[in-house]
């Protein structure tokens, strides 16, 4: 197992007050105390299993909230054959709930449907990696030495398990929460990661799409698609993948699956990944494969959760692309759902799936406001109300310190939440968010380096930091352009970082330390 460079725990103070590494490092715990109360079942059962294995519970809950949000579907297999919480397979390609089976003594009967047993098996498969790995118990003591133990519970190759593996790794930087079956609230608070990728490092997927720009290109497997076309393109059809995002990737290129599309779409901030060229018939629709182009969506049908804004709008643009390259009218006869395929028996994308807001997306009609968006941002305390108070709320939730309702009223829990955010960023947590707060809220989250010329949701995050942390408007257009490079220059130059206009580790550091 490579070891951590001797100068990472400098470089990690940086980032984080010492006391708080203490605490992630040595438990892979939350910093910030649960809410009062008896936890529930679920967050027991990650306990239970994160000791009993030697997991960082946060890891192993950003595990299985990466692969299901939580929800076992009722013993329900998803596409790939996955089973539960922490998605243990039974498929050609991976193996994980036999290997649950033997390292837990469950059977897979209880392993598939009881949601304990199902997060012990997915700790039991996680520490059974780390073992083949040659992770000691210094090793496994550091969340960020996890990372190539992660990418082998995806079971998939080396590409696609360091996608799955940076989804986890962004949960962590992310910070989450949800509220599973029962009402119980599971969370994650958010915290500077810097994974420890071993030879996955090298294992990217770089190569960009031939058909989308905007898209990465991971190509399906020849025995899951067909070459060419028998009919014009003249529709897309709008799948839920009822699996997650690089679950789905390797499914497609494992040869058995004989399923495929031509897109498929992250929830958590819309990165698309193309796996079929336009040119060719991917196997999505039955009848309607020659004449459509097919884009998948994570998530499950039942559960709302999954299409979040960043997926929809990702989604919207590429399909707004492809009716205007192929001459497709923007309308509900040709884009469709999968449902609404002739011939088919699916049920997607279902319900929950908001048509008149993504079709008015791909109309380019949209104007509503992020609601995190702002000129400037003001102190916000006890007794203030409104808009940024309720974006202060957002940001905490999203980053799992539970302020209660997302209301627009600063009272006693959303102080609370404040103080708690701020003694992990090593902050005075005085509960009020001033500029450095704000600037720490708002660019907390994934460090990717950013130059110009880079687009996405990380180059608006980097914007709205900056215009809390300068005090002046940044406009927040996701375009890394020369108004942006200025500011990422000044911005370096007055925290005595080296003014080299990248957006690298020290200068994320100094933003989600706010500085």
């Amino acid at each position: 197992m490579p070891r951590r460079p001797a100068g990472h725990t400098a470089r990690r103070s940086a980032f984080l007050a010492a006391a708080v590494v203490t605490a992630l490092v040595a438990t892979g715990h939350p910093a910030p105390a649960a809410p009062a109360g008896a936890p529930g079942p679920m967050n027991q059962a990650f306990e239970r299993a994160a000791e009993r294995y030697g997991v960082p519970r946060d890891l192993l809950a950003a595990v299985g909230y990466g692969e299901t949000h939580l929800d076992g579907h009722a013993g329900r297999p998803s596409q790939a054959n996955g089973y539960g919480v922490m998605h243990l397979a039974d498929n050609p390609e991976n193996r994980s709930l036999e290997k649950a089976a033997e390292l837990t003594g469950r059977s897979r009967a209880e392993l598939r449907k009881d949601t304990g047993a199902n997060i012990l098996g997915g700790a039991a498969v996680l520490r059974g990696h780390a073992d083949a790995l040659g992770m000691d118990a210094e090793d496994r003591a550091d969340i960020d030495a996890w990372y190539p133990a992660v990418a082998r519970y995806s079971g998939a190759d080396s590409p696609v398990a360091a996608l799955y593996a940076d989804t986890v790794y962004t949960f962590l930087a992310q910070g989450w929460a949800t509220t599973v079956t029962g009402g119980e609230r599971v969370f994650v608070t958010s915290r500077p990661v810097s994974p420890l990728k071993g030879d996955q490092g090298a294992a990217r997927v770089t190569a960009q799409s031939p058909d989308y720009p905007s898209a990465l290109w991971v190509p399906a497997d020849p025995a899951n698609y067909a070459t060419g076309r028998t009919a014009t393109v003249d529709k897309v059809v709008v799948h839920v993948t009822q699996g997650s995002y690089a679950g789905t990737i390797s499914w497609f290129r494992n040869p058995s699956s004989q399923v495929s599309s031509h897109y498929v779409v992250r929830s958590s901030d819309g990165e698309i990944t193309q796996m079929v060229r336009d040119k060719d018939t991917a196997w999505h629709a039955r009848s309607a494969n020659a004449s459509s182009l097919g884009i998948e969506h994570e998530g499950w049908v039942d559960d709302p959760s999954w299409f979040t804004d960043s997926m929809y709008r990702s989604s919207a643009a590429l399909t707004a692309y492809l009716c205007d390259r192929y001459g497709i009218p923007k309308d509900r006869s040709h884009i469709i759902g999968h449902s609404e395929a002739p011939g088919n028996d699916h049920t997607d994308p279902g319900a929950n799936w908001n048509w008149s807001s993504y079709m008015r997306l791909v109309g380019g009609s949209d104007s509503g406001s992020d609601g995190l968006t702002f000129p400037s941002y003001a102190v916000q305390q006890s007794g203030s109300t409104g808009a940024q108070v309720q974006a202060v709320q957002r940001l905490l939730t999203d980053q799992g310190y539970e302020p209660g309702a997302v209301d627009g009223e600063f009272g006693p829990g959303t102080e609370a939440a404040v103080q708690r955010f701020q003694t992990a960023r090593g902050l005075t947590a005085d509960g009020k968010v001033g500029p450095r707060t704000w600037t720490a809220l708002l660019s907390a989250g994934t460090t990717p380096t950013l130059v110009t010329g880079a687009s996405g949701e990380a180059v608006k995050r980097l914007q709205r930091a900056l215009t809390a942390a300068l005090g002046t408007t940044v406009a927040v257009d996701g375009a890394f352009g020369p108004a942006t490079d200025a500011a990422v220059r000044g911005y370096q130059e007055a925290r005595g970082l080296d003014v080299d206009g990248s957006v690298g580790p020290d200068t994320w550091g100094a933003l989600q330390t706010g500085r």
